[in-house]
């Protein structure tokens, strides 16, 4: 499957930063909404996984309005048992990478954003970048 150059994938440690007022994963996401004739993605684990740190900090009021946000802006992609034994045969350091590389390529995605770049340069089907990074990807 070919990737597609307006699929972009945002990683959950993205997703956290952007929602913990972190300013350049919070930046980031500002600029992919900005962005016409792109499709965002996350996985439904991202979602999990944000809620999961959100309740440590925020109400769940709060939470709900920012996953609703979330849901508007995103597609969010699921998973299933056949997504998670492909991510057994991948021969990487970090299990849970495996698995979000994975579904992003469900939806063909062509950038996946990330802090953690370094774990998923072993993927040489997707561009990885930073959030830092964010605007190499043009309007």
């Amino acid at each position: 499957m070919k990737e597609n150059i307006n699929h972009i994938f945002v990683d959950t440690n993205v997703l956290i930063g952007a929602f913990m007022d972190i300013d350049p994963d919070k930046r980031c996401l500002h600029y992919l909404y900005s962005l016409k004739g792109k499709k965002l993605y996350t996985s439904s684990l991202s979602i999990a996984q944000l809620v999961s740190v959100l309740q440590k900090s925020k109400q769940n009021a709060e939470i709900k309005q920012i996953v609703k946000n979330i849901i508007q802006k995103f597609t969010i992609l699921g998973f299933i048992e056949k997504d998670i034994e492909n991510s057994l045969e991948l021969d990487t350091a970090d299990m849970e990478d495996n698995i979000q590389f994975i579904i992003s390529q469900k939806a063909s995605c062509f950038y996946f954003i990330t802090n953690n770049t370094k774990d998923y340069n072993k993927f040489l089907t997707i561009n990885t970048l930073k959030p830092i990074q964010i605007r190499t990807i043009s309007q």
